[in-house]
């Protein structure tokens, strides 16, 4: 039976087609940025204070043994391939801490894929999404996680390398830097639409 729509329906309509729209664009905007990173993420053994306080130990010796191994003006590619050549050379940096601290946990690293929040740091930002990431997981790896990025290497602490001097070598288009910098205005209300977007994605897979 024929009928005009109500208001509320075309409404209903309209916002799931910009949805669709939006969550296309914001998608695209996320997997080029995630072909342009190697995210890090370190996991702690617990939540408890003297392992969080060991994470962040492991976390600047593995940044500072990474950034090591990277060839002068390196590529992606080139990065990755310096990571995944000695993931158990970084492992054992990271092991180097937890004995130093008196701690026996083992300590492992792999390069894989990961789902990763939208994420604010000082001064930069990266959207919700799968990216490759080097990953270290501390003993039982029951506690909170450390997010930031392996290469370009942006990280506090070990970081020598800021958002402009990764626009200055090629690792980011301009584009990308606005979009990472917020120089495009409500950077963080989009990455955040895209993160719900990636949610609700995944819950009807």
């Amino acid at each position: 039976m024929d009928r005009k729509l109500k208001t509320w329906e075309i409404a209903l309509m309209l916002g799931v087609l910009i949805a669709i729209v939006a969550g296309s664009w914001l998608g695209r905007e996320q997997r080029e940025l995630a072909d342009s990173v190697i995210r890090f993420h370190v996991i702690a053994n617990s939540d408890s204070e003297e392992d969080q306080t060991l994470k962040l130990a492991v976390r600047d010796r593995v940044l500072a043994q990474a950034e090591e191994l990277y060839p002068e003006d390196a590529t992606l590619a080139e990065a990755q391939a310096a990571l995944e050549g000695h993931l158990s050379a970084l492992a054992a940096a990271g092991q180097a801490v937890v004995e130093e601290q008196g701690f026996d946990y083992p300590v492992t690293a792999q390069l894989t894929d990961c789902w990763f929040p939208t994420k604010e740091y000082e001064g930069f930002a990266l959207p919700a999404g799968n990216y490759t990431a080097l990953r270290v997981v501390i003993g039982e790896g029951k506690g909170q996680n450390w997010w930031c990025v392996a290469f370009p290497p942006l990280c506090l602490g070990a970081a020598s390398e800021t958002v402009d001097q990764a626009l200055e070598a090629g690792h980011f288009t301009p584009d990308q830097g606005a979009l990472v910098t917020g120089d495009g205005e409500g950077y963080v209300l989009k990455f955040k639409a895209m993160e719900w977007l990636g949610q609700l994605q995944r819950a009807f897979e």
